[in-house]
């Protein structure tokens, strides 16, 4: 008996016995994407956050062709390579100063797992026992375990309950600022706290939560004060989605431990960083082996992969791109008065270059269904996005054009007027 092909893969956050045939995809270009039936999608969520620069750009797809007839691959461990030292040096360049020792690896979960190993292997090796992580109710780090364990318990975690390490999560700040606050000034007190995990200035796949600069600030001051390391989870705010190339650009209060990937090489291969201060770092430095960080994969620091985060960062470089960033993040904004303007959508909310809003609903979370239609006029209309339960959003690639964004203006008020 034959198989179709896609029989045999098995997708991600899909229920494989309801799901419909996925949609074949044979090229993309800017903001598009060719399905192999002839119709063509407006990408309005960068295809999961990562197509910053928009898809096939150019730009990366020559730098990678070049670094693939020159080094593909080579151990990490005891060698290096050009493009790795050069992605290094370009970042440190771009982060505050004193975030200087950079650790690669492959993804966004993969980035968690190090920085809290670095957090928590710091008071290890300095012979100090501190055994809690802080988070944040609402947060999302990934899907690998340690990052599971600093999400907040939720749909995505509950099958593996039993298997995470405890984590105490502090009241939400975007919902609750001061409460949050007053959680972590008595979690201080316990002298226990090994590190605190944030997705600055926007929770994402807990449905793009948004907090103040001014409440991260006082969370970092009051960690760093009693000599906490503060780890900020960028892997979707960096690279300019909320408005400045890092989030943390908007504190006056910086991070010990950053976590960068997505946008890093613009969609085009699987790169992570985690980037650290000089005193965590000190701190694995000793003539015990069994004080370095034991942590490492095949394809670290890929060659390839950092000759697209270089030719990436190129296009973050560029002067043109600051103009292009605040175009869309007003475009957005007047959207965002459109929206109100229905009276059909709730929680308005808007970051640089992220705009979500609710839909009202009898359910919510992950699963709900309330954004379906919506979801569903936009792609009759050549328009895709992907909502998280009730929450629609949009993360436009950088390269979208007026008359592009136009559309989805037009679209999406005409989706929701027909609510």
């Amino acid at each position: 008996m034959s198989s179709k092909p896609e029989s045999h893969v098995w997708h991600p956050y899909t229920q494989m016995q309801t799901a419909p045939q996925p949609l074949k995809v044979t090229h993309g270009k800017g903001t598009k994407l060719y399905l192999e039936d002839g119709r063509v999608l407006l990408d309005a969520i960068s295809s999961w956050w990562v197509t910053v620069h928009g898809h096939a750009h150019p730009h990366v797809a020559e730098a990678i062709a070049r670094q693939a007839n020159t080094l593909e691959q080579v151990i990490f461990a005891g060698f290096t390579h050009p493009e790795a030292e050069r992605l290094a040096d370009r970042l440190v360049g771009h982060l505050p100063t004193g975030l200087d020792k950079v650790f690669f690896s492959d993804d966004g979960s993969t980035a968690v797992e190090v920085a809290l190993k670095m957090a928590w292997q710091y008071w290890n090796n300095k012979g100090v026992t501190r055994n809690r992580i802080l988070a944040f109710e609402g947060a999302y780090h990934g899907d690998t375990f340690g990052a599971m364990s600093a999400s907040a318990r939720s749909i995505f975690t509950k099958a593996f309950g039993p298997l995470m390490f405890d984590v105490q999560h502090l009241p939400s700040l975007s919902e609750d600022p001061e409460g949050s606050l007053e959680t972590l000034k008595k979690a201080l007190k316990g002298g226990d706290v090994a590190g605190l995990i944030v997705e600055p200035l926007v929770q994402g796949a807990g449905g793009m939560l948004m907090h103040s600069p001014e409440h991260l600030d006082m969370v970092t001051s009051l960690c760093q004060s009693e000599g906490v390391p503060v780890i900020f989870d960028e892997v979707m705010t960096g690279f300019y989605r909320t408005g400045r190339l890092f989030a943390m650009n908007h504190c006056q209060h910086k991070p010990d431990i950053v976590c960068l990937a997505k946008g890093l090489t613009g969609g085009f291969l699987p790169l992570s960083i985690t980037v650290a201060r000089s005193h965590i770092y000190d701190a694995f430095l000793s003539q015990d082996r069994g004080k370095m960080l034991f942590h490492g994969h095949s394809f670290t620091a890929n060659p390839i992969g950092c000759a697209a985060a270089n030719a990436s960062l190129d296009l973050f470089e560029s002067p043109e791109l600051p103009a292009k960033i605040m175009a869309i993040t007003q475009w957005l904004g007047q959207l965002a008065i459109s929206l109100r303007h229905t009276g059909k959508v709730k929680n308005i909310r808007q970051t640089g270059t992220i705009l979500a809003f609710d839909l009202p609903s009898s359910e919510t979370g992950y699963l709900s269904t309330a954004a379906v239609q919506v979801r569903d006029r936009l792609f009759s209309k050549g328009i895709l996005i992907r909502p998280l339960g009730e929450v629609v959003y949009l993360l436009p690639p950088y390269c979208v054009e007026r008359e592009e964004m136009q559309t989805i203006y037009e679209e999406l008020l005409a989706a929701i007027q027909d609510l």
